[in-house]
């Protein structure tokens, strides 16, 4: 948890930096992440040395030889700002960008585009000296700074990226469980909250893979997989993993649904959370072929979708957010990949999300779906949940509230057994595939949801009028307005 006083170093910073006219949020993260990495350098070196210390052994592979001390967070702090200045921007930072991909850590590689933004000497020294103040010993602080950090981006990016909010994601983890020997991905990951979220999962809920060394192995190697083709959210998403603790993670750059691409991304993961950018069309000749061949569009939202079944092994299940255009879109690619996922693999759920859930990003209506890639069918019934509030109010503020149907939403998922009798009026209820089918593979909840209308009854027109047992009608209430409009007058 964060504390008060940690939350409130973190906005001096912020504010430091946006009175000094860098307002961007996105910018203001970007220059935060640097000088956290420069920081996370010298932190990485001294433990090496203390290491080294205790040992009696040389550093292995130390990122600063000796005539490089002077690039080090613990000098750099003790310069005077024009010296501070100077230092970080005509030394440190081409550093950085050259440590590519050295002793193998991806999120260097990242720092190659670094830029140094800082507009004067006595700002860069404020931040340095808050950021300095800032108790970061333990995992958990580090994750929680970093993302209260990220809770200030409020606007998409250029792509239409926008930063998914963690209750959402850690819902969609919980009703995907993941495994401590699985294969994670986000094709689409932006700031990692999915990958981040699935590894906090698998540290809460199975302690073996910190114990067991062939799950300790693949949880600290090869377990996480992000792609994105924008490099400011690699540079975060690659620290947001950092600072949780997952070194090893594979954050890396693709355009996903492009044919460029060598490494295809087929049947390779276990499990997929994504919420991917739908920023609107794409050229034909820019799209993989054998998404093509699942699905002829260019609309991102489908392709995406015939990406991530390509991506995973068979076995493999996925939850990802979809604008709800794909549950009911009448052109003929949204009905295959609609028939795709009822037909050839297994559908298992679709959570229809109010329309404030992004905001302030957007205020698009989402769904989110959880599907099972078999290759050989396996729908019988389709569990849809109509999602009314979230916990937060769904406006611009997004205010803490009392309501909120996630933890039912989790509940009544694990528990299949109990949701076969509800009733299309409750709030959640299976829909067999067959009648999905008949709605040629419709999947908006409204398309299955039944209504209760109350019956009302009025009195009879010459009641209303004339009024009943002392009640007043409408003609007594036109009296006494003339009688009330008389009165007024004569006091004019």
């Amino acid at each position: 948890m964060l504390t008060g006083d940690l939350k409130n170093k973190v906005d001096k910073i912020w504010e430091t930096l946006w009175t000094a006219g860098i307002s961007n949020p996105l910018t203001v993260i970007e220059q935060l992440t640097y000088l956290l990495f420069i920081k996370g350098l010298d932190d990485e070196q001294t433990r090496l040395e203390k290491k080294a210390e205790r040992t009696k052994k040389p550093v292995e592979n130390p990122t600063f030889s000796d005539d490089q001390d002077h690039l080090r967070w613990k000098n750099i702090k003790q310069l005077a700002p024009e010296e501070m200045f100077d230092t970080i921007r005509d030394d440190v930072f081409p550093f950085i960008k050259e440590l590519g991909g050295k002793n193998g850590s991806t999120y260097r590689k990242h720092m190659e585009g670094a830029m140094f933004l800082f507009p004067k000497p006595s700002t860069l020294a404020r931040v340095v000296e808050l950021m300095d103040q800032l108790e970061m010993k333990d995992r958990d602080t580090k994750g929680d700074m970093y993302e209260y950090m990220l809770s200030k981006l409020s606007v998409a990016g250029q792509n239409g990226q926008f930063r998914t909010p963690r209750h959402i994601i850690k819902m969609m983890v919980e009703l995907t469980q993941p495994k401590p020997l699985e294969d994670i991905a986000d094709p689409a990951c932006g700031t990692a909250g999915f990958l981040v979220a699935a590894g906090e999962y698998i540290r809460d809920n199975h302690a073996s893979a910190m114990v067991d060394e062939k799950k300790r192995k693949h949880f600290k190697s090869e377990m996480f997989t992000g792609y994105d083709f924008d490099n400011s959210m690699l540079r975060i998403g690659n620290m947001n993993m950092v600072m949780h603790g997952f070194d090893g993670a594979t954050i890396d750059y693709k355009d996903s649904l492009s044919s460029s691409d060598d490494d295809d991304l087929t049947e390779q993961f276990d499990l997929i959370l994504a919420n991917p950018p739908f920023k609107g069309s794409l050229d034909y000749d820019s799209v993989a072929a054998d998404l093509l061949q699942t699905v002829k569009t260019k609309k991102t939202e489908l392709l995406f979708n015939a990406l991530f079944l390509r991506a995973l092994k068979t076995g493999g299940r996925a939850a990802v957010v979809v604008p709800d255009g794909v549950l009911f879109g009448s052109s003929k690619a949204h009905k295959e990949i609609r028939r795709i996922l009822v037909e050839e693999q297994q559908l298992n759920a679709v959570i229809s999300m109010p329309s404030g859930v992004f905001k302030p990003y957007a205020g698009v209506s989402t769904a989110v779906i959880i599907f099972t890639k078999t290759n050989s069918g396996g729908t019988e019934n389709v569990w849809f949940y109509d999602m009314k509030a979230d916990g937060y109010s769904l406006d611009d503020k997004r205010d803490k509230i009392d309501n909120d149907d996630i933890p039912d939403i989790i509940a009544r998922y694990k528990n299949p057994e109990d949701e076969t009798g509800r009733k299309r009026t409750d709030r959640s209820f299976m829909v067999p595939k067959e009648e999905i089918v008949e709605q040629t593979y419709d999947l908006s909840i409204n398309r299955y949801k039944e209504i209760e209308y109350e019956e009302v009854e009025y009195d009879d027109p010459k009641t209303i009028i004339n009024g009943k047992d002392g009640q007043p009608g409408l003609r007594q209430l036109a009296e006494e307005r003339v009688t009330i409009l008389d009165e007024l007058e004569g006091m004019v």
